[in-house]
């Protein structure tokens, strides 16, 4: 993902959701719960706690990780398996260190930093400049400005300092400079480093695109908002190669950003919270000649979950002028008898999104706490995630642990799951307490086997939202629930 559009996500006056400060409670509050939900049901864990944490760093737990899973799935189905002109690819988080210095990393990729005097506590300098200025020495110069400093208290800062954000690390026996190594702050490098590769070794034809998902890490100096801005994350990234004219280049943009949108959509997040901003030219990246941003309204601020940029041939001339390697394209199609075909670096249109961000997106948008006035209990939390991406799609209760109760329900969750259908299957507490727990996890379907299963070979099906419930035959009830969730 092109490094700005990543970092430009603070909730600006404009963009915001939150208006008053009481609407700034509620929507800290539904944080809070949902923070809290996350780690009681195992969506998402501190990470380390057992010794104490580590600052924003996240573990998936078992619902977490099905749930991240079915997000790239879904994304992996629409875009490699759905699309004939994708391919997939899936590249080393450790690269030669002049991949960074062609792709502009090393040089550019860094945020100014300042320090408090007193508590010595770094910050970015733009958090700073959002501060209240206490008392100004000078107007024209804000490093002689003393600003309330995050920690509490009247500070004055340093003078700004560039800060890489790439994690370095050291390859061999030795720590020393000709070892120096870096985790990749983005997927995309290694797409362009494989290019070559890729047009010789596969039929591909532009317009084509090379579709990854992987790790990758940004040493952030100010991570926050819980799994929306971490130092490890997920990346869902294609590099679409068109040829090099801007029409084509623009073309396709419009195509990718309809695209990403339409995705979004598909995981279960409303339309009414989701936005399109195009950057304005101040706000472009060094490679990018025009890039728009797929925003959502969390209950912390509207912010970016994708970008869509138009990188131009900037990645493959930069890697053909390190590497003296010619990485052209050549096109079949134009050469005819002994006339040679042409050869071009293509432009690259790049739809990059977060897979952690559309996590927290889509629990936001289904997190749902009753009011009483639809048949659950007040404060009753109900996930109404999307059948697709939930982590779980079936629960299966005996009504009770005696008779043949038990074996039937064992015999219908063995059943889905060798569908492929993620069940969970549950036989203690009442079954109003069952239903409850598989509310709150977002379980679309449950199922129950009670007395009248003994004569009828029936079971009741149990739907999360409408919470209405019908009689399905044992034998059809694989059927039934596929044909719901499709």
């Amino acid at each position: 993902m092109a490094e700005k559009e990543e970092r430009i996500d603070t909730p600006s006056a404009a963009s915001s959701s939150v208006k008053t400060t009481d609407d700034k409670k509620a929507m800290d509050g539904k944080m809070e719960k949902i923070i809290s939900l996350c780690k009681r049901r195992g969506f998402v864990y501190p990470a380390s706690e057992i010794y104490g944490g580590f600052a924003n760093a996240f573990d998936f737990g078992p619902l977490g990780a099905q749930l991240k899973k079915n997000i790239k799935d879904i994304w992996w189905n629409k875009f490699v398996v759905g699309e004939e002109n994708i391919v997939g690819l899936d590249s080393a988080i450790i690269q030669n260190p002049k991949t960074w210095e062609a792709s502009g990393h090393l040089k550019s990729f860094s945020d100014p930093l300042v320090e408090c005097k007193k508590c010595h506590t770094r910050f970015r300098q733009d958090e700073i400049e959002k501060s209240e200025i206490l008392n100004p020495k000078s107007k024209t110069n804000p490093n002689d400005q003393i600003f309330k400093c995050p920690k509490g208290g009247q500070h004055e800062f340093t003078e700004a300092r560039q800060f890489n954000l790439m994690f370095k690390t050291f390859i061999g026996v030795t720590e020393d400079s000709a070892s120096v190594a870096y985790l990749r702050p983005e997927t995309a490098q290694g797409i362009f480093l494989n290019f070559k590769n890729i047009i010789q070794s596969n039929r591909i034809k532009t317009p084509f695109g090379v579709a990854q998902i992987g790790k990758a890490f940004r040493n952030e100096i100010t991570p926050g908002n819980f799994i929306f801005r971490t130092r490890e994350f997920e990346q869902l990234e294609i590099e679409f190669f068109v040829e090099p004219n801007k029409g084509e280049s623009e073309k396709w943009y419009r195509y990718w950003i309809e695209k990403v949108e339409e995705y979004y959509k598909e995981l279960g997040i409303k339309s009414e919270n989701l936005s399109i901003r195009e950057h304005d030219k101040k706000e472009l990246s060094h490679y990018s000649c025009g890039t728009s941003d797929i925003e959502y309204k969390f209950p912390f601020g509207t912010s970016e979950l994708g970008g869509i940029a138009q990188r131009t041939d900037f990645d493959l001339r930069e890697h053909q002028k390190k590497s003296g390697q010619d990485l052209q394209y050549f096109d079949p199609s134009t050469s005819s008898g002994q006339v040679p075909g042409k050869k071009y670096l293509p432009y690259v249109v790049e739809p990059s999104l977060g897979v952690d961000r559309a996590m927290l997106a889509i629990l936001c948008d289904a997190y749902d706490e009753s009011d009483g006035s639809d048949g659950r209990a007040a404060g009753e939390i109900t996930l109404r995630l999307n059948a697709k991406v939930a982590p779980i799609k079936v629960a299966v209760f005996p009504l009770v642990k005696k008779e043949e109760l038990p074996e039937i329900g064992q015999k219908i969750a063995k059943e889905l799951r060798e569908n492929g259908i993620e069940t969970f299957y549950d036989e203690s507490g009442s079954v109003g307490r069952r239903y409850r727990r598989q509310d709150e996890i977002g379980t679309p379907f449950c199922i129950t086997v009670d007395f009248d299963s003994l004569k009828d070979q029936t079971v009741t099906l149990r739907d999360r939202d409408s919470m209405k419930q019908e009689r399905v035959s044992i034998e059809s009830i694989t059927r039934v629930i596929s044909s719901k969730l499709t």
